[in-house]
Parts: C-alpha cells; sequence; structure tokens
C-alpha cells in the first residue's frame, strides 16, 4: 500500500521528507525502493528576506511539496479528458509593466535577472494520466505524472534540476528561447547569451555549496536543442559531492532552481513575490524520483499543469534582463505555452497578445 506525505509548511521541508525516507528504509543502498517526490516553488519562502506577502496560491489544493513510496505508475485504466477555456492572469500589458519593474530594480543594482511567470487555468473533466500521454511527444523529463485522489502535477518539463549518481551531482539549466527551427537566431543572440551565462554562474555557486571544492565543471555550454516544440540553449554543470552529503543539504543548496529565479537569487525571489499576482503553485519547483540507494533525477517544473478542483492550471514565463524589451517577453512567454495547449487541443486564449 502506498504512503503519502504531504507537506503544507515550508520549515524544515527537506529535513523532513529525508527523515520520512529514511524512515521507510532509504539510504541504505536497498536499490527495490523507489519514491516519487514534488516540490513545490512555495517552498522558496524559506530563503525570503523581505516582509512582503507571498502572492495568494491559484490552486491551494496542492501541498508545497508531496512524497510518495509504494506506488510508481499508473496502476489504473486510462480515460479522456475535456478542457474548457483558457484565462489568463495577467494581460499582456501588465505582464509588460512587470518586465519593466525589473529592468528598473536592475537599474538600482538589486539584481541582474529575474524570471517572470504567468498563469493560466480551465475548467476540466477527466483523467490526468490521459493529459500526461497527450504530452509524451513533447518528450518530456519525467512523463509519470504525481496523482492523488485530490489533485495531480503533469509535467512536459525538458529541463534537468537535479540527477545525482552516487557522489556525482548535475544540473541542466536552460536559456534562451525560439520557435523552433531558429536555432541559429537563438545561437547569435547576445542577449540570451548574457542571460543563460548569469544561470551558468549561479549554478555553479549553488553546487559548489555542496561539492568537492576545484571539482565543479561545465562539459556542455550554451548548446542550442530542440526541447518541448522550441529551440532551447542549455548548458551541463556538474561536480562531485563532499562525502556525508544527503538530499536536504543538496536541496536546501539548489532549490528553487536559478533559471526560474533569477540572480542573486534570494533578491530575485523577493521581487517576484512582490510582482506576480498569483503563486506559481506546481511550477517552477521539482518532480521525480529518489531511489532506495540515495541516487534521484528531478525536472525542474517548467511547462507544467496542476489539476485540483476540476480547474487545470499552466504557468508560463522567462528571464528579464536589462535589455529586455516588454512585447519581446510576452510573445517569448506564449511561444513556449504554444505546443504544450496544441498538445492538448487548445489554443492561446486570443486575449495573450493584446
Amino acid at each position: 500500500m502506498a504512503e503519502l506525505l504531504e507537506l503544507r509548511e515550508p520549515g524544515a521541508a527537506f529535513t523532513r521528507i529525508e527523515d520520512w525516507l529514511r524512515e521507510r528504509g532509504f539510504f541504505a543502498d536497498r536499490a527495490e525502493l523507489v519514491a516519487e517526490l514534488y516540490l513545490g516553488y512555495g517552498l522558496s519562502q524559506a530563503i525570503r528576506r523581505t516582509a512582503v506577502q507571498a502572492p495568494p496560491e491559484p490552486c491551494p489544493a496542492l501541498p508545497l511539496a508531496a512524497c510518495r513510496v509504494g506506488r510508481v505508475g499508473p496502476g489504473h485504466v486510462e480515460g479522456g479528458f475535456e478542457i474548457g477555456e483558457w484565462e489568463q492572469t495577467w494581460t499582456a500589458a501588465e505582464y509588460g509593466a512587470a518586465v519593466d519593474e525589473v529592468r528598473a530594480a536592475i537599474a538600482r543594482g538589486d539584481v541582474y535577472q529575474v524570471n517572470l511567470v504567468q498563469h493560466l487555468q480551465a475548467p476540466f473533466a477527466g483523467d490526468a494520466y490521459a493529459l500526461a500521454t497527450r504530452l509524451e511527444a513533447l518528450r518530456p523529463l519525467q512523463r509519470a505524472p504525481f496523482v492523488t485522489d485530490t489533485w495531480s502535477v503533469v509535467s512536459a518539463s525538458p529541463e534537468l534540476f537535479l540527477s545525482r549518481r552516487g557522489d556525482s551531482i548535475r544540473t541542466m539549466p536552460i536559456k534562451g528561447t525560439r520557435p523552433r527551427g531558429d536555432a541559429a537566431e537563438l545561437r547569435d543572440s547576445t542577449k540570451d547569451a548574457a542571460e543563460h551565462v548569469m544561470i551558468v554562474d549561479l549554478e555553479r555557486n549553488d553546487l559548489s555549496r555542496v561539492c568537492k571544492p576545484g571539482s565543479i565543471r561545465w562539459p556542455e555550454l550554451m548548446e542550442t536543442h530542440e526541447l518541448a516544440g522550441v529551440e532551447h540553449m542549455v548548458s551541463t554543470v556538474e561536480g562531485t559531492l563532499r562525502p556525508g552529503v544527503g538530499l536536504s543539504e543538496i536541496l536546501a543548496a539548489t532549490f528553487p532552481g536559478g533559471s526560474v529565479t533569477g540572480a542573486p537569487k534570494i533578491a530575485a525571489v523577493d521581487l517576484i513575490a512582490e510582482l506576480e499576482p498569483v503563486g506559481r503553485g506546481a511550477s517552477m519547483g521539482a518532480l521525480g524520483r529518489v531511489y532506495g540507494n540515495g541516487d534521484f533525477d528531478l525536472t525542474l517544473t517548467i511547462r507544467t499543469f496542476a489539476i485540483a478542483d476540476r480547474t487545470v492550471h499552466l504557468w508560463v514565463g522567462g528571464g528579464v534582463v536589462w535589455d529586455s524589451d516588454p512585447a519581446a517577453e510576452v510573445e517569448e512567454s506564449w511561444t513556449k505555452a504554444g505546443p504544450l495547449l496544441a498538445a492538448l487541443g487548445s489554443r492561446v486564449p486570443e486575449a495573450a497578445l493584446s
């Protein structure tokens, strides 16, 4: 029988998850054990420094984190689903105004880059596994959804947040997007290159907190790949973990991912809380599996849906730097959303670009 842990407070969440797994035999070289792990962006509350209240969550049924042992895979006969008309939380004008707010913060020296996210929702009826099946054509890293009786998280994310094998740890940040077929334009973009290198440096710094000195390396830097229906710029950053470093310490050093926050990370997280009108729910966190020997594979939950209370939610966005153009940032977010919605038989809302 499956055992499920749900956390709704950010305090000591990573330690609580590690302790819960250890009580069930994990981290003892038991290869047969596998756990599903979901981490919501709301856990970032633990690193915030300002008193600005976090925006309200549009999908309050979701916990901040969940871990399940004893049930991996569908275990049921897949049904179908229906999705109604999508509605957006921000208008294009409001999203563009937030881009200008970030640029003003950069001009003051508060931040160098901030990731801004907008939210969509639509009526939903049916089966989360069927939705996941529709997204398989986009080659998500984590194909299996996390499904419970009250909420589900389904991801089409192409971005690796963290993978551990023994004493090796790896992340593959994505920054820079173009429509499919425009890889050459992406490679030639100085704006995207600058944005990307900032995040690679942030990830190097995060991993250095748990890795042996001098072990951080980047075997892939700013390579373009077709992922999730668009062109992306991707790098690989990896290192050798210090002896005795466990799951909770790794997550505390790296979560949330730099490519969905900005640089410096804490200042970016604080500004995100000020500017975004609703919480990020299941997006911009992590989803994947932890194995009995302590290894794990976690996808960063970009291009990710949450389902609860007969509503489906989706969050899309991108990184904002000094030379960002508000209209171009709006267009980029819909470039990312388009293949997802098309895979589900939906369209970008007509008002999205107006």
